[in-house]
């Protein structure tokens, strides 16, 4: 029975978790929050990383009543993401693996997502839609490769809602994300916003440019509330044809918005497909993804060799050759 810890740290949540044969045995996160208005940097983060990690994966190990003894491998995020970040968590993992005398994994974060999501998920084989802060992706696999049918040309959703909120002075205590959603809920005028989908590919720079272009007055003369530009604010269907897919799943820190969640629950049935949104407390980056991901390479064999385990901050799903999938 193998069992894995995951690290994970590629932005401002920071965590560990611990998976044994697609049991969830811990998982263990902390976030580094920013006053509104503010966005994350990398230095800062980093340092915040690497007072909280030790104490995570002690608390990892500590709830899945584990010693390090009993691990086979640990695994951790190699990109994408911050740079910072990322070097403080694969630190630690190649100092836990040596100092222990396990094999080390490095994990494709999209990949985490995705194999966290089959996981909890009844879709073995799903169309996938990733929606971060630092992606946005179509993504079906083939060919031992999990395919980019589409992505985001700029700014992946995310970052715009993130964007938003801080142009908003929106707190960003859980996330910004999360509270531009609850503003939404209470918003009462739709205003027209530009977007742009070039095939099965989007943008969402220009929707944020003109936001940030009328927000002020908008809001200085009355004629618009932040509720209203958070309703507002708030393509995958043309995939779904594409591959005829029967589960479309739904991965990543966004994916927990529930109005993304009804619109695509709508969009589906009109094709005749499920939708599968990932369980909210694994929507969020965490180390158990991590592990999971893990636990599929180790399985197959696919160790990460220590002179091989540089963080890569431009990490595109495409580039993991998935041997652990037929």
């Amino acid at each position: 029975m193998p069992t894995v810890l995951g690290l994970e740290g590629s932005a401002n949540k920071v965590g560990a978790g611990v998976v044994r044969d697609g049991v969830i045995l811990s998982n263990r996160r902390a976030t580094y929050v920013t006053p509104p208005g503010h966005g994350f940097a990398p230095g800062p983060t980093g340092r915040h990383h690497r007072g909280a990690l030790l104490g995570l994966v002690a608390a990892a190990l500590a709830d899945a009543r584990l010693r390090p003894r009993d691990l086979d491998a640990v695994a951790f995020t190699r990109g994408p993401g911050m740079g910072a970040p990322l070097a403080v968590v694969a630190a630690v993992a190649r100092t836990l693996a040596q100092l222990w005398g396990r094999p080390l994994l490095g994990v494709n974060h999209c990949v985490g997502h995705i194999e966290m999501g089959r996981l909890l998920g009844p879709a073995p084989d799903p169309l996938v839609l990733y929606v971060s802060g630092g992606n946005t992706q179509v993504i079906a696999f083939a060919r031992r490769r999990y395919r980019i049918l589409g992505e985001t040309l700029d700014l992946a959703v995310g970052n715009c809602l993130d964007r938003f909120a801080r142009l908003l002075q929106i707190p960003n205590e859980p996330s910004p994300g999360h509270n531009v959603e609850q503003l939404a809920r209470r918003g009462r005028r739709l205003l027209a916003l530009p977007y742009g989908v070039k095939g099965l590919d989007l943008s969402f720079s220009g929707l944020l440019s003109h936001l940030q272009a009328i927000a002020p007055g908008l809001l200085a003369t009355g004629e618009a509330t932040a509720e209203d530009l958070c309703f507002s604010l708030q393509v995958t269907e043309r995939a779904l044809a594409l591959t005829r897919a029967s589960h479309l799943l739904l991965v990543g820190g966004v994916a927990c918005n529930r109005r993304l969640q009804e619109m695509l629950s709508i969009m589906c049935s009109a094709r005749g497909a499920q939708l599968c949104p990932t369980d909210e407390r694994f929507c969020v980056d965490n180390g158990a993804m991590i592990a999971q991901a893990g636990w599929q390479m180790l399985r197959v064999g696919q160790v990460t060799e220590l002179d091989q385990s540089g963080i890569t901050q431009r990490y595109r799903t495409d580039e993991v050759e998935v041997t652990w999938r037929d």
